[in-house]
Protein backbone atom coordinates (compact mmCIF):
# COMPACT_ATOMS: atom_id res chain seq x y z
CA UNK A 1 0.00 0.00 0.00
CA UNK A 2 2.92 2.06 0.68
CA UNK A 3 4.10 1.85 -2.70
CA UNK A 4 0.73 1.71 -4.65
CA UNK A 5 -0.54 5.01 -4.36
CA UNK A 6 2.94 6.96 -4.62
CA UNK A 7 2.39 8.00 -8.64
CA UNK A 8 -1.07 9.95 -7.25
CA UNK A 9 0.55 11.46 -4.07
CA UNK A 10 3.12 12.84 -6.69
CA UNK A 11 0.10 13.44 -9.55
CA UNK A 12 -1.89 15.45 -6.92
CA UNK A 13 0.81 17.15 -5.21
CA UNK A 14 3.48 17.54 -7.23
CA UNK A 15 7.08 16.21 -7.23
CA UNK A 16 8.38 18.88 -4.75
CA UNK A 17 6.00 17.78 -2.02
CA UNK A 18 6.54 14.37 -2.75
CA UNK A 19 10.20 15.14 -1.93
CA UNK A 20 9.09 16.90 1.60
CA UNK A 21 7.19 13.35 2.18
CA UNK A 22 10.70 11.67 1.64
CA UNK A 23 12.40 14.19 4.49
CA UNK A 24 9.19 13.26 6.54
CA UNK A 25 10.37 9.70 6.23
CA UNK A 26 14.13 10.26 6.82
CA UNK A 27 13.11 12.38 10.00
CA UNK A 28 10.54 9.46 11.20
CA UNK A 29 13.77 7.20 10.94
CA UNK A 30 16.74 9.43 12.81
CA UNK A 31 13.94 10.31 15.41
CA UNK A 32 13.76 6.75 16.44
CA UNK A 33 17.10 7.09 17.98
CA UNK A 34 15.54 8.54 20.94
CA UNK A 35 14.27 5.17 22.35
CA UNK A 36 17.38 4.41 23.15
CA UNK A 37 17.78 1.28 21.90
CA UNK A 38 14.02 0.36 23.48
CA UNK A 39 12.04 -1.10 20.68
CA UNK A 40 14.51 -3.80 20.06
CA UNK A 41 15.34 -4.35 23.57
CA UNK A 42 11.60 -4.95 24.59
CA UNK A 43 11.15 -6.92 21.67
CA UNK A 44 14.02 -9.58 22.74
CA UNK A 45 12.49 -9.43 26.30
CA UNK A 46 8.73 -10.52 24.70
CA UNK A 47 10.61 -12.85 22.92
CA UNK A 48 12.27 -14.46 25.83
CA UNK A 49 9.23 -14.14 27.92
CA UNK A 50 7.61 -16.71 25.65
CA UNK A 51 10.34 -18.61 26.35
CA UNK A 52 10.24 -18.32 30.38
CA UNK A 53 12.83 -15.82 31.01
CA UNK A 54 10.37 -13.34 32.71
CA UNK A 55 7.05 -13.89 34.52
CA UNK A 56 3.87 -11.46 33.57
CA UNK A 57 4.48 -9.52 36.53
CA UNK A 58 8.22 -8.68 35.50
CA UNK A 59 7.03 -8.18 31.92
CA UNK A 60 4.23 -5.74 32.22
CA UNK A 61 6.45 -3.40 35.03
CA UNK A 62 9.00 -3.12 31.84
CA UNK A 63 5.95 -2.06 29.39
CA UNK A 64 4.60 0.40 31.66
CA UNK A 65 8.23 1.59 32.26
CA UNK A 66 8.74 1.93 28.32
CA UNK A 67 5.91 3.41 27.67
CA UNK A 68 6.34 6.13 30.21
CA UNK A 69 9.73 6.77 29.01
CA UNK A 70 8.16 6.62 25.22
CA UNK A 71 5.37 9.20 25.82
CA UNK A 72 7.90 11.76 27.31
CA UNK A 73 10.17 11.51 24.30
CA UNK A 74 7.13 11.74 21.91
CA UNK A 75 6.17 14.80 23.45
CA UNK A 76 9.76 16.47 23.14
CA UNK A 77 9.88 15.28 19.19
CA UNK A 78 6.32 17.40 18.68
CA UNK A 79 7.26 20.38 20.40
CA UNK A 80 10.81 20.45 18.64
CA UNK A 81 9.65 19.57 15.64
CA UNK A 82 7.22 22.66 15.83
CA UNK A 83 10.19 25.21 17.32
CA UNK A 84 12.68 24.44 13.51
CA UNK A 85 10.17 23.89 11.11
CA UNK A 86 10.49 27.65 10.04
CA UNK A 87 14.02 26.91 10.36
CA UNK A 88 13.97 23.80 8.22
CA UNK A 89 11.16 25.25 5.57
CA UNK A 90 13.68 28.24 5.11
CA UNK A 91 16.92 27.48 5.40
CA UNK A 92 17.38 23.77 5.15
CA UNK A 93 15.12 22.57 2.18
CA UNK A 94 15.61 24.51 -1.53
CA UNK A 95 11.51 24.15 -2.24
CA UNK A 96 11.23 26.22 -5.64
CA UNK A 97 7.68 26.05 -6.28
CA UNK A 98 6.59 25.55 -2.11
CA UNK A 99 6.02 28.56 -0.14
CA UNK A 100 8.05 28.24 3.15
CA UNK A 101 4.87 28.70 5.02
CA UNK A 102 3.21 25.98 3.68
CA UNK A 103 6.21 23.89 4.19
CA UNK A 104 6.45 24.91 7.56
CA UNK A 105 2.95 24.14 8.49
CA UNK A 106 3.89 20.65 6.79
CA UNK A 107 7.01 20.07 9.45
CA UNK A 108 4.74 21.01 12.35
CA UNK A 109 2.28 18.13 11.75
CA UNK A 110 4.75 16.01 10.84
CA UNK A 111 6.36 16.10 14.38
CA UNK A 112 2.70 15.06 15.90
CA UNK A 113 2.74 12.02 13.59
CA UNK A 114 5.92 11.28 13.92
CA UNK A 115 5.89 11.31 17.92
CA UNK A 116 2.53 9.25 17.42
CA UNK A 117 4.52 6.52 15.37
CA UNK A 118 7.16 6.95 17.93
CA UNK A 119 4.75 5.26 20.55
CA UNK A 120 3.19 3.06 17.55
CA UNK A 121 6.79 0.91 17.38
CA UNK A 122 6.91 0.18 20.90
CA UNK A 123 3.63 -1.72 20.93
CA UNK A 124 4.29 -3.03 17.51
CA UNK A 125 7.45 -4.83 18.28
CA UNK A 126 5.31 -5.86 21.80
CA UNK A 127 3.43 -7.86 19.49
CA UNK A 128 6.52 -9.16 17.59
CA UNK A 129 8.40 -10.21 20.52
CA UNK A 130 4.79 -12.18 21.48
CA UNK A 131 5.33 -13.89 18.33
CA UNK A 132 1.68 -12.81 17.31
CA UNK A 133 2.73 -12.55 13.46
CA UNK A 134 -1.07 -12.74 12.19
CA UNK A 135 -2.61 -10.33 14.80
CA UNK A 136 0.01 -7.62 13.53
CA UNK A 137 -0.14 -8.49 9.63
CA UNK A 138 -3.71 -8.01 9.81
CA UNK A 139 -3.46 -4.62 11.89
CA UNK A 140 -0.92 -3.55 9.54
CA UNK A 141 -2.54 -4.46 6.36
CA UNK A 142 -6.20 -2.81 7.53
CA UNK A 143 -4.03 0.18 8.27
CA UNK A 144 -1.92 0.30 4.99
CA UNK A 145 -5.19 0.40 3.39
CA UNK A 146 -6.92 3.10 5.41
CA UNK A 147 -3.61 5.51 5.59
CA UNK A 148 -3.38 5.08 1.65
CA UNK A 149 -6.86 5.10 0.16
CA UNK A 150 -7.99 8.07 2.68
CA UNK A 151 -4.74 9.76 1.44
CA UNK A 152 -5.88 9.48 -1.82
CA UNK A 153 -9.56 10.58 -1.08
CA UNK A 154 -8.61 13.60 0.74
CA UNK A 155 -6.35 14.57 -2.05
CA UNK A 156 -8.65 14.03 -4.72
CA UNK A 157 -12.15 14.56 -2.88
CA UNK A 158 -11.01 17.58 0.01
CA UNK A 159 -7.29 19.47 -0.47
CA UNK A 160 -5.14 18.30 -2.18
CA UNK A 161 -2.52 19.86 -0.27
CA UNK A 162 0.58 18.53 1.93
CA UNK A 163 -1.13 19.87 5.05
CA UNK A 164 -4.34 17.83 4.89
CA UNK A 165 -2.45 14.40 3.37
CA UNK A 166 -0.31 14.75 6.97
CA UNK A 167 -3.12 15.47 9.26
CA UNK A 168 -4.99 12.49 7.40
CA UNK A 169 -2.04 10.33 8.14
CA UNK A 170 -2.07 11.32 11.96
CA UNK A 171 -5.57 10.56 12.29
CA UNK A 172 -4.87 6.90 11.24
CA UNK A 173 -1.91 6.89 13.69
CA UNK A 174 -4.32 7.32 16.43
CA UNK A 175 -5.97 4.85 15.86
CA UNK A 176 -3.11 2.16 14.97
CA UNK A 177 -0.92 3.37 18.78
CA UNK A 178 -5.10 2.44 19.96
CA UNK A 179 -5.55 -1.16 18.12
CA UNK A 180 -1.67 -2.17 18.99
CA UNK A 181 -1.96 -1.16 22.37
CA UNK A 182 -4.99 -2.94 22.96
CA UNK A 183 -3.68 -6.11 21.12
CA UNK A 184 -0.83 -6.61 23.40
CA UNK A 185 -2.30 -6.23 26.67
CA UNK A 186 -4.92 -8.33 25.34
CA UNK A 187 -2.46 -11.08 25.15
CA UNK A 188 -0.27 -10.90 28.02
CA UNK A 189 -1.49 -13.46 30.57
CA UNK A 190 -2.85 -11.43 34.32
CA UNK A 191 -0.17 -10.39 36.86
CA UNK A 192 -1.12 -10.18 40.78
CA UNK A 193 -0.89 -6.04 39.68
CA UNK A 194 -1.20 -3.38 36.58
CA UNK A 195 2.39 -2.60 35.16
CA UNK A 196 4.81 -0.44 37.28
CA UNK A 197 7.34 2.08 36.31
CA UNK A 198 10.32 0.09 37.79
CA UNK A 199 14.44 1.20 37.62
CA UNK A 200 14.56 -2.13 38.16
CA UNK A 201 13.15 -3.50 35.30
CA UNK A 202 15.03 -1.37 32.78
CA UNK A 203 18.65 -1.59 34.60
CA UNK A 204 18.00 -5.33 34.00
CA UNK A 205 17.92 -3.93 29.76
CA UNK A 206 20.28 -1.42 29.39
CA UNK A 207 23.54 -3.32 28.40
CA UNK A 208 21.34 -4.50 25.51
CA UNK A 209 19.50 -1.61 24.62
CA UNK A 210 22.77 0.69 24.59
CA UNK A 211 24.33 -1.51 22.01
CA UNK A 212 21.01 -1.51 20.06
CA UNK A 213 21.12 2.35 20.33
CA UNK A 214 24.52 2.55 19.26
CA UNK A 215 23.56 -0.18 15.94
CA UNK A 216 20.56 2.27 15.22
CA UNK A 217 22.57 5.05 15.13
CA UNK A 218 25.23 3.83 13.03
CA UNK A 219 22.94 2.02 10.70
CA UNK A 220 21.11 5.26 10.66
CA UNK A 221 23.93 6.79 9.39
CA UNK A 222 24.82 4.32 6.49
CA UNK A 223 21.23 4.19 5.36
CA UNK A 224 20.43 7.59 5.54
CA UNK A 225 23.46 9.90 4.97
CA UNK A 226 23.06 9.86 1.34
CA UNK A 227 19.57 11.19 1.82
CA UNK A 228 20.48 14.25 4.38
CA UNK A 229 23.82 14.85 1.81
CA UNK A 230 21.54 15.00 -1.46
CA UNK A 231 18.38 17.06 0.53
CA UNK A 232 20.88 19.76 0.91
CA UNK A 233 23.00 19.53 -2.11
CA UNK A 234 20.04 19.11 -4.62
CA UNK A 235 17.01 20.82 -5.53
CA UNK A 236 13.68 19.42 -3.95
CA UNK A 237 12.55 18.39 -7.61
CA UNK A 238 15.86 16.69 -8.22
CA UNK A 239 15.98 15.50 -4.35
CA UNK A 240 12.03 14.11 -5.38
CA UNK A 241 13.44 11.88 -8.14
CA UNK A 242 15.99 10.44 -5.83
CA UNK A 243 13.36 9.53 -2.58
CA UNK A 244 10.93 8.12 -5.69
CA UNK A 245 14.30 5.33 -6.69
CA UNK A 246 14.92 4.97 -3.15
CA UNK A 247 11.45 4.42 -2.55
CA UNK A 248 11.38 1.36 -5.28
CA UNK A 249 14.64 -0.32 -3.93
CA UNK A 250 12.93 -0.37 -0.23
CA UNK A 251 10.39 -2.57 -1.69
CA UNK A 252 13.16 -5.41 -1.26
CA UNK A 253 13.32 -4.78 2.62
CA UNK A 254 9.19 -4.84 2.99
CA UNK A 255 9.78 -8.23 1.83
CA UNK A 256 12.73 -9.52 4.10
CA UNK A 257 11.26 -7.61 7.37
CA UNK A 258 8.26 -10.13 7.88
CA UNK A 259 10.66 -12.97 7.35
CA UNK A 260 13.15 -11.37 9.84
CA UNK A 261 10.29 -10.33 12.80
CA UNK A 262 9.04 -13.48 12.34
CA UNK A 263 12.35 -15.80 12.43
CA UNK A 264 13.86 -13.50 15.42
CA UNK A 265 11.69 -14.03 18.74
CA UNK A 266 11.74 -17.62 17.65
CA UNK A 267 15.30 -17.49 17.64
CA UNK A 268 15.90 -15.75 20.53
CA UNK A 269 13.16 -18.19 22.16
CA UNK A 270 15.70 -21.35 20.99
CA UNK A 271 18.81 -19.75 22.14
CA UNK A 272 17.38 -18.99 25.89
CA UNK A 273 16.22 -22.70 26.24
CA UNK A 274 19.45 -23.94 24.48
CA UNK A 275 18.15 -25.57 21.68
CA UNK A 276 21.22 -25.65 18.92
CA UNK A 277 20.40 -28.22 16.36
CA UNK A 278 16.74 -26.52 15.69
CA UNK A 279 17.97 -23.28 15.69
CA UNK A 280 20.91 -24.01 13.01
CA UNK A 281 17.94 -25.67 10.74
CA UNK A 282 15.66 -22.47 11.56
CA UNK A 283 18.75 -20.11 10.25
CA UNK A 284 19.23 -22.24 7.49
CA UNK A 285 15.87 -22.08 6.13
CA UNK A 286 15.06 -18.26 6.75
CA UNK A 287 18.50 -17.56 5.04
CA UNK A 288 16.86 -19.36 1.75
CA UNK A 289 13.51 -17.63 2.34
CA UNK A 290 15.42 -14.04 2.06
CA UNK A 291 17.51 -15.21 -0.49
CA UNK A 292 14.66 -16.57 -1.98
CA UNK A 293 12.10 -13.74 -2.19
CA UNK A 294 14.47 -10.93 -1.82
CA UNK A 295 17.20 -12.14 -4.41
CA UNK A 296 14.09 -12.48 -6.76
CA UNK A 297 12.69 -9.49 -7.00
CA UNK A 298 16.16 -7.33 -6.31
CA UNK A 299 17.09 -9.29 -9.58
CA UNK A 300 14.07 -8.29 -11.16
CA UNK A 301 13.93 -4.85 -10.59
CA UNK A 302 17.66 -4.51 -11.38
CA UNK A 303 17.13 -5.83 -14.98
CA UNK A 304 13.48 -4.19 -15.64
CA UNK A 305 13.71 -1.29 -13.48
CA UNK A 306 12.48 1.24 -16.03
CA UNK A 307 9.63 -0.78 -17.68
CA UNK A 308 8.56 -1.79 -14.01
CA UNK A 309 8.36 2.58 -13.44
CA UNK A 310 7.16 3.37 -16.63
CA UNK A 311 4.20 0.69 -15.75
CA UNK A 312 3.66 2.00 -12.23
CA UNK A 313 4.38 6.07 -12.77
CA UNK A 314 2.94 6.00 -16.38
CA UNK A 315 5.77 9.08 -16.77
CA UNK A 316 8.47 8.85 -19.37
CA UNK A 317 10.17 11.25 -17.77
CA UNK A 318 10.24 9.89 -14.42
CA UNK A 319 10.59 6.52 -15.14
CA UNK A 320 14.09 7.69 -17.21
CA UNK A 321 15.32 9.79 -14.32
CA UNK A 322 14.80 7.09 -11.75
CA UNK A 323 15.51 3.69 -13.11
CA UNK A 324 19.30 4.80 -13.16
CA UNK A 325 18.94 5.37 -9.59
CA UNK A 326 16.97 2.08 -8.94
CA UNK A 327 19.60 -0.63 -10.58
CA UNK A 328 22.75 0.28 -7.84
CA UNK A 329 19.99 1.35 -4.93
CA UNK A 330 18.66 -2.19 -5.43
CA UNK A 331 21.97 -3.71 -5.39
CA UNK A 332 22.55 -2.60 -2.50
CA UNK A 333 19.81 -3.33 -0.55
CA UNK A 334 19.70 -6.41 -1.97
CA UNK A 335 23.37 -7.60 -0.46
CA UNK A 336 22.30 -5.81 3.59
CA UNK A 337 19.13 -7.38 3.22
CA UNK A 338 21.20 -10.98 2.94
CA UNK A 339 22.46 -9.98 6.25
CA UNK A 340 19.25 -10.07 7.98
CA UNK A 341 19.63 -13.57 9.05
CA UNK A 342 23.09 -13.41 10.71
CA UNK A 343 22.03 -9.87 11.95
CA UNK A 344 18.78 -11.03 13.59
CA UNK A 345 20.97 -14.46 15.56
CA UNK A 346 23.75 -12.04 16.55
CA UNK A 347 20.67 -10.17 18.82
CA UNK A 348 19.12 -13.20 20.09
CA UNK A 349 22.34 -13.97 21.70
CA UNK A 350 22.71 -10.28 22.76
CA UNK A 351 25.42 -9.60 21.38
CA UNK A 352 25.41 -6.03 19.82
CA UNK A 353 29.44 -5.44 19.64
CA UNK A 354 30.20 -6.99 16.08
CA UNK A 355 27.51 -5.23 14.11
CA UNK A 356 28.41 -1.80 16.21
CA UNK A 357 32.05 -2.49 15.38
CA UNK A 358 31.96 -3.19 11.68
CA UNK A 359 29.27 -0.10 11.49
CA UNK A 360 31.59 2.07 12.70
CA UNK A 361 34.09 1.09 10.55
CA UNK A 362 31.81 1.54 7.85
CA UNK A 363 30.92 4.85 8.79
CA UNK A 364 34.12 6.51 8.57
CA UNK A 365 34.56 5.22 4.74
CA UNK A 366 30.83 5.85 3.66
CA UNK A 367 30.46 9.83 4.88
CA UNK A 368 33.59 11.23 3.44
CA UNK A 369 32.99 9.08 0.50
CA UNK A 370 29.97 10.50 0.30
CA UNK A 371 30.71 14.07 0.67
CA UNK A 372 33.47 13.53 -1.92
CA UNK A 373 32.01 11.57 -4.86
CA UNK A 374 28.46 13.02 -4.94
CA UNK A 375 29.47 17.26 -5.55
CA UNK A 376 31.84 15.34 -8.30
CA UNK A 377 29.06 13.13 -9.86
CA UNK A 378 25.55 13.66 -8.14
CA UNK A 379 23.28 11.30 -6.50
CA UNK A 380 24.33 8.13 -8.73
CA UNK A 381 27.78 8.06 -6.66
CA UNK A 382 25.76 7.85 -3.31
CA UNK A 383 23.89 4.69 -4.77
CA UNK A 384 27.37 2.78 -5.74
CA UNK A 385 28.74 3.69 -2.40
CA UNK A 386 25.89 1.83 -1.08
CA UNK A 387 26.68 -0.88 -3.10
CA UNK A 388 30.47 -1.17 -2.07
CA UNK A 389 29.77 -0.65 1.83
CA UNK A 390 26.88 -3.94 1.32
CA UNK A 391 29.49 -5.84 -0.51
CA UNK A 392 32.27 -5.40 2.38
CA UNK A 393 29.45 -6.65 4.55
CA UNK A 394 29.04 -10.22 2.78
CA UNK A 395 32.45 -10.47 1.62
CA UNK A 396 34.06 -9.86 4.87
CA UNK A 397 32.22 -8.71 7.90
CA UNK A 398 30.25 -11.64 8.25
CA UNK A 399 33.15 -14.01 8.70
CA UNK A 400 33.86 -12.58 12.44
CA UNK A 401 29.78 -13.69 13.11
CA UNK A 402 30.53 -17.60 12.25
CA UNK A 403 33.99 -17.16 14.41
CA UNK A 404 31.88 -17.01 17.35
CA UNK A 405 28.65 -18.35 16.61
CA UNK A 406 27.51 -21.04 14.23
CA UNK A 407 31.09 -21.83 13.78
CA UNK A 408 30.38 -24.81 11.53
CA UNK A 409 27.34 -23.23 8.90
CA UNK A 410 29.10 -20.51 7.04
CA UNK A 411 30.00 -22.32 3.69
CA UNK A 412 26.42 -23.67 4.01
CA UNK A 413 25.76 -20.20 4.33
CA UNK A 414 27.52 -18.72 1.50
CA UNK A 415 26.73 -21.54 -1.05
CA UNK A 416 23.65 -23.13 -0.37
CA UNK A 417 21.56 -20.30 1.31
CA UNK A 418 22.89 -17.25 -0.98
CA UNK A 419 25.32 -18.47 -4.08
CA UNK A 420 22.68 -21.17 -5.35
CA UNK A 421 19.61 -19.47 -5.67
CA UNK A 422 20.89 -16.21 -7.15
CA UNK A 423 23.04 -17.70 -9.60
CA UNK A 424 19.72 -19.34 -10.91
CA UNK A 425 17.56 -15.90 -10.45
CA UNK A 426 20.42 -13.92 -12.02
CA UNK A 427 20.80 -16.64 -14.82
CA UNK A 428 17.00 -16.63 -16.07
CA UNK A 429 16.55 -12.46 -15.28
CA UNK A 430 19.60 -12.06 -17.99
CA UNK A 431 17.92 -14.82 -20.17
CA UNK A 432 14.59 -13.19 -19.84
CA UNK A 433 15.81 -10.18 -20.30
CA UNK A 434 17.90 -11.08 -23.95
CA UNK A 435 14.27 -12.30 -25.31
CA UNK A 436 11.81 -9.31 -23.66
CA UNK A 437 10.06 -7.85 -26.37
CA UNK A 438 11.15 -4.17 -27.38
CA UNK A 439 7.81 -2.79 -27.37
CA UNK A 440 4.73 -4.07 -26.36
CA UNK A 441 0.89 -3.44 -27.56
CA UNK A 442 -0.69 -2.60 -24.40
CA UNK A 443 -0.62 -2.02 -20.90
CA UNK A 444 -1.97 -5.34 -20.26
CA UNK A 445 0.78 -6.94 -22.18
CA UNK A 446 3.31 -4.93 -20.72
CA UNK A 447 2.14 -6.14 -17.03
CA UNK A 448 1.68 -9.87 -18.55
CA UNK A 449 4.93 -10.18 -19.29
CA UNK A 450 6.61 -8.62 -16.14
CA UNK A 451 4.23 -10.99 -14.24
CA UNK A 452 5.41 -14.08 -15.95
CA UNK A 453 9.12 -12.54 -15.61
CA UNK A 454 8.64 -12.07 -11.84
CA UNK A 455 7.14 -15.59 -11.42
CA UNK A 456 9.74 -17.71 -13.50
CA UNK A 457 12.47 -15.47 -11.51
CA UNK A 458 11.13 -16.44 -8.36
CA UNK A 459 10.65 -20.37 -9.32
CA UNK A 460 14.11 -21.16 -10.72
CA UNK A 461 15.52 -19.49 -7.39
CA UNK A 462 13.21 -21.40 -5.32
CA UNK A 463 14.23 -24.91 -7.19
CA UNK A 464 17.84 -24.17 -6.38
CA UNK A 465 17.28 -24.17 -2.72
CA UNK A 466 16.90 -27.97 -0.28
CA UNK A 467 14.54 -26.34 1.44
CA UNK A 468 11.63 -24.72 -1.12
CA UNK A 469 12.62 -27.56 -3.45
CA UNK A 470 11.36 -29.90 -1.27
CA UNK A 471 8.20 -28.50 -0.61
CA UNK A 472 7.01 -27.69 -4.10
CA UNK A 473 7.78 -31.51 -4.64
CA UNK A 474 6.37 -32.09 -1.67
CA UNK A 475 3.41 -30.15 -2.92
CA UNK A 476 3.52 -31.68 -6.64
CA UNK A 477 3.13 -34.96 -5.40
CA UNK A 478 0.02 -34.47 -2.76
CA UNK A 479 -1.36 -33.14 -5.88
CA UNK A 480 -0.70 -36.12 -8.17
CA UNK A 481 -2.32 -38.31 -5.38
CA UNK A 482 -5.48 -36.00 -4.71
CA UNK A 483 -5.60 -36.53 -8.69
CA UNK A 484 -5.85 -40.60 -8.74
CA UNK A 485 -8.21 -40.15 -5.58
CA UNK A 486 -10.70 -38.33 -7.76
Amino acid sequence: MEMAFVPLYIKYLGIEAFGIIGVFALLQGWLALLDAGMTPTLSREMARFTGGAHNPQSIRNLLRSIEIIALSIALFIAVSLWGVSDWLASDWLKAEKLSPEIVSQAFVVMGVIVALRFIENIYRSSIIGLQKQVALNVINSVMATLKGLGSVGILIWISPTLEAFFIWQGVVSIITVSIFAFTVYKALPPANSKGQFSIDALRGIWKYASGMLAITFLGLLLTQVDKIILSKLLTLEEFGYYVLAALVASALFILVAPISQAFFPHFSKLVARDEQIQLIQNYHKAAQLVTVILGSVAVFLIFFAEPILLLWTQNTALAEKSALLVVPLALGNLLNGLMWIPYQTQLAYGWTSLTIKINILAVTIIIPTILWLTPLYGAIAAAWIWVFINAGYILFGVHFMYRKILSNEKWRWYTKDILFPMTSATITAFLLSWIAPSSFMSTFTQLAWLFFTLVTILLSSAVATLTLRTKILSFIRRIRINSKLL
